[in-house]
């Protein structure tokens, strides 16, 4: 019925000559995106928010003219101009998204054009992280103390059942060497590939900052150093994992709920570094 009435109330302004407030059109193929606007003393404010898990170039509209775009983003505070054609009422921009990203779009300014085209600056790979990592477990959580890992496997793929079930923080070490051409000081992004699900990175014993949402990709280029590096990943997951492990037979539970959440047989979410970690320079 909601569905219904909202498409009603749509087909009823786009008959009055008013049109969405925000939608995409390229890249929309299967595409679900939800955002919510406010409007400001000296401007329009989006919060735009990808729910699928496809990442992609899409081109969004707003129903704004007459003032320039900015994109917002609340992990790092950045603030950036962006490409955009004001037409047929609406203000388009092209954007790269994404899966399951989100961000905020700002008009304030007044656009001294109908158009802009802000040039992307290159980001390309300058290493992979290949070597072992060693992973530390969180006390008291059924797994062990620590495992020697030669490459990144999802934790609910590992044959130990206190790994493959664990739930809690597992930290991972490793040390990399700084890729030729790139001077420290200078922006080198660390891509985690895949995690499951949050990460806070550390590098020569500092913080880079915490990621929770793909792209999992932080700035670490004012904490590297010429020569070797050292990488500390901490990873942590939710409850799901443990608490399907404690419902297997013979289990000693972890956890304690008041009443079973997941059956013996629930899928586990994936866990932990899954990667591929990668090294990218602008």
């Amino acid at each position: 019925l909601f569905r219904s009435a909202s498409r009603d109330a749509e087909a009823a302004l786009a008959t009055a000559g008013v049109g969405p407030d925000f939608h995409i059109t390229e890249g929309a193929a299967d595409a679900d995106y939800r955002f919510i606007h406010r409007k400001l003393k000296d401007g329009e404010l989006y919060f735009v928010n990808n729910r699928t898990a496809k990442s992609g170039r899409i081109e969004a509209r707003f129903r704004v003219t007459g003032k320039q775009p900015e994109l917002w983003r609340a992990i790092d505070a950045s603030v950036t101009p962006v490409s955009y054609r004001i037409e047929g009422g609406e203000t388009v921009i092209p954007l790269d998204v994404g899966a399951e990203d989100a961000f905020f779009i700002l008009f304030r300014n007044p656009a001294k054009a109908e158009w802009a085209n802000v040039a992307a600056k290159p980001v390309w790979q300058v290493g992979a992280l290949a070597n072992g990592w060693t992973v530390r477990f969180q006390p008291g959580r059924g797994a062990p103390a620590q495992i020697e890992m030669p490459t990144l496997t999802p934790l609910e793929r590992n044959a130990d059942k206190g790994v493959r079930y664990f739930s809690g923080m597992a930290t991972y070490s490793t040390r990399f060497a700084l890729p030729k051409g790139v001077k420290p000081g200078a922006p080198l992004w660390i891509d985690l590939g895949k995690v499951g699900d949050m990460a806070e990175v550390q590098v020569n014993g500092q913080s880079a900052g915490t990621t929770w949402f793909a792209p999992y990709r932080l700035d670490i280029g004012k904490l590297v150093k010429a020569g070797d590096n050292q990488l500390e990943i901490k990873v942590a997951n939710l409850w799901v994992n443990r608490l399907i492990g404690d419902q297997q037979p013979g289990a000693d539970k972890i956890t304690f709920t008041a009443a079973p959440t997941y059956t013996p047989d629930a899928p586990l979410r994936p866990s932990g570094l899954i990667g591929p970690v990668l090294l990218l320079a602008e």
